[in-house]
C-alpha cells in the first residue's frame, strides 16, 4: 500500500508532462542536414597518405593502426569500439556520419574540430572506409 504512494504520483507525473516530439536528427544525435552530406573529395596518394599520418596521431590510439579497434589506450579506458576492419561496422553510417563524428567527437572521443581543414576530414572518411577492404 505504502509503496503505491510513492508509485502513483510519478505514474501521473509522466502521463501529465508534455511529451518531447520525435528527434530530427538521426537515433545517434548526428544532425539529418550532416547524414546527407557527400564526400565531395576525390582521394589522391598525397591526400591518403595525409590522412594516414593524421589518424596515427590523432586516432589510432584507440581505434587501432589498421582501424581494428585496439589501440594501446582501449584496455586502460575499458573501451569498447568498432572493428572497422569488418565490413558490416560501418554499414549503417553514411559519409556525412563519420565527417561529423570526426570533426565534432562521440562519447569519449574528441573530435577534430577546426584543427583539421575539410578536405583533410573527408578523406579521413574515405580512410576510415578502406580499413574494411584490406
Amino acid at each position: 500500500m505504502l509503496k503505491s504512494l510513492f508509485v502513483l504520483p510519478i505514474l501521473l507525473l509522466s502521463i501529465l508532462s508534455p511529451q518531447q516530439p520525435p528527434a530530427t536528427s538521426t537515433p545517434s544525435s548526428i544532425p539529418v542536414e550532416a547524414a546527407r552530406m557527400v564526400n565531395p573529395v576525390r582521394p589522391t596518394p598525397e591526400s591518403q597518405a595525409h590522412a594516414k599520418k593524421m589518424y596515427g596521431y590523432d586516432c589510432a590510439m584507440c581505434h587501432g593502426a589498421n582501424g581494428n579497434g585496439k589501440g594501446e589506450l582501449v584496455a586502460d579506458m575499458k573501451l569498447v569500439l568498432k572493428d572497422y576492419t569488418d565490413p558490416e561496422a560501418l554499414k549503417g553510417l553514411s559519409d556525412g556520419e563519420l565527417f561529423y563524428i570526426i570533426k565534432n567527437g562521440k562519447g569519449q572521443m574528441s573530435g577534430e574540430g577546426d584543427r583539421a581543414r575539410p578536405e583533410d576530414l573527408w578523406n579521413m572518411v574515405i580512410l576510415v572506409r578502406s580499413f574494411a577492404k584490406r
